[in-house]
């Protein structure tokens, strides 16, 4: 029987070392059906923050009758010891939301850009001048206030009212992302549609327009079965920060057509495989994620969970 580790065989173009940023407790959880207790989301990000993960996603402030299952991330955060090294990210939409995130002690924050007009006013509720202007606010405030801030831009491979996205368009909002503070950008694949050579197209004109690709990174949703092939896609290009959830958790509440997002464990095991340093132990995370599928009553997605479990 095999052990919980792939075989290793590096590549020289590839990055020797990866950030896995772990987004299950505020971007998974908010599309569960079910709305777990402050208790049991603090749970599992200290289970998270066991396994080696040093970026974890804990919550939003944002308000609870849109988007219930991350009411009151406040008490998620004084279940937490924020003084450990580990970041606890936590999106804020406005500005009342960074007043909140601060006063709650959060040192990490991240905003939201629609790349789409359409999907703006179905995610962010007006127009995408409107949201961009009070995203790009409250980023900037967040900087001057200290505080490390994290861009999100949807919709960059695709929206399915829109259809195809032109890459300049999200070059536009990631230099403005970065001009207002942001340290770095997470490109959404938000419906899971794009493919190793659409990552490869956007991630080439974003460096050729400048971006730095160390502030890079690349958010899948596996609705097509793409996600670590476009992983693999940026790898090459030297990206070397990605988005995951343990189990696969998540999906888009606001766009129907999305599934899961990439599960944290699958990633793992094709970077383990690849030489690639992460520092994460991918044993304790499917643990973690099986422990998770109890808790909202269902077995979750990843296939690398399961197998490594039933060793």
């Amino acid at each position: 029987m095999m052990d919980s580790l792939p075989q290793v065989f590096t590549q020289d173009n590839l990055p020797t070392q990866v950030r896995v940023y772990e987004v299950s407790a505020r971007d998974g959880l908010q599309a569960e059906s079910i709305t777990l207790p402050a208790k049991v989301r603090a749970q599992l990000i200290s289970r998270l923050a066991s396994t080696g993960l040093t970026s974890i996603e804990a919550g939003s402030f944002v308000s609870p009758k849109a988007v219930p299952q991350m009411a009151d991330t406040r008490s998620v955060l004084d279940e937490l010891d924020l003084g450990t090294g580990i970041s606890y990210p936590v999106l804020t939409p406005n500005r009342r939301g960074l007043e909140d995130a601060m006063a709650a002690g959060a040192q990490d924050i991240a905003v939201f850009v629609s790349v789409t007009e359409s999907f703006s006013r179905a995610n962010l509720g007006d127009s995408l001048e409107v949201t961009t202007a009070r995203n790009l606010d409250v980023a900037a405030a967040a900087a001057e206030a200290g505080m490390r801030v994290r861009g999100y831009l949807s919709m960059v491979f695709g929206d399915p009212w829109e259809g195809p996205v032109d890459p300049q368009r999200v070059v536009t909002a990631s230099a403005r992302l970065l001009d207002a503070g942001c340290s770095s950008i997470s490109l959404g694949d938000t419906i899971g549609t794009a493919t190793p050579g659409h990552v490869s197209a956007v991630l080439t004109a974003l460096i050729a327009a400048g971006i730095p690709v160390e502030t890079i990174a690349l958010h899948t949703h596996n609705t097509y079965g793409q996600a670590l092939a476009n992983v693999f896609a940026a790898l090459q290009l030297g990206v070397n920060e990605f988005d995951a959830a343990a189990g696969g958790v998540g999906g888009c509440p606001f766009a129907g057509s999305a599934t899961g997002n990439l599960a944290t464990e699958d990633l793992l095991w094709m970077l383990d495989g690849l030489g690639i340093s992460t520092g994460v132990d991918i044993r304790a995370v499917a643990e973690t994620s099986q422990w998770l599928g109890q808790q909202l009553g269902k077995p979750l997605a990843s296939a690398t969970s399961a197998a490594i479990v039933n060793q």
